[in-house]
């Protein structure tokens, strides 16, 4: 009787994957991981298109104000010399570095993916301007 069960057991199993191997096409496996939501940051606004690069005001306005406005996660906050002295001994070049590819908490170029490396150092030397 333990043996009947136990086969009855394994058939099912078999045929519980079988059915699912069947279902491998790629639109099948793009349904499955496709994005269920969106993420929204906090003050951040979506990127516009322009003609030329968009300035460090621009850029700190749309993607950087959520985090370094009030130094979420520990991020310098904006134009306090305290917060942003210790990063800059190491140079800008570091800084400039460590926003482009992420570090600690921030990813890579925050949540501006889409600027470039210029528009990162050009928003650095906004949030560090006066200091």
């Amino acid at each position: 009787m333990k043996l009947k069960a136990l086969l009855s057991v394994f058939a099912g199993s078999l045929l519980m994957f079988a059915v699912q191997a069947q279902d491998m096409s790629e639109d099948a496996i793009a349904n499955r991981i496709k994005a269920v939501g969106s993420v929204h940051v906090a003050g951040a606004q979506a990127a516009t298109s322009s003609a030329g690069p968009r300035s460090g005001d621009e850029v700190y306005k749309s993607s950087c104000a959520a985090c370094h406005g009030s130094g979420v996660l520990g991020a310098p906050k904006f134009q306090v010399a305290a917060d942003w002295a210790p990063r800059l001994e190491k140079g800008f070049d570091a800084v400039w570095q460590n926003a482009i590819h992420g570090i600690n908490a921030m990813p890579p170029k925050g949540t501006c993916g889409s600027c470039s490396d210029d528009e990162i150092k050009l928003a650095i030397e906004h949030m560090i301007e006066g200091i």
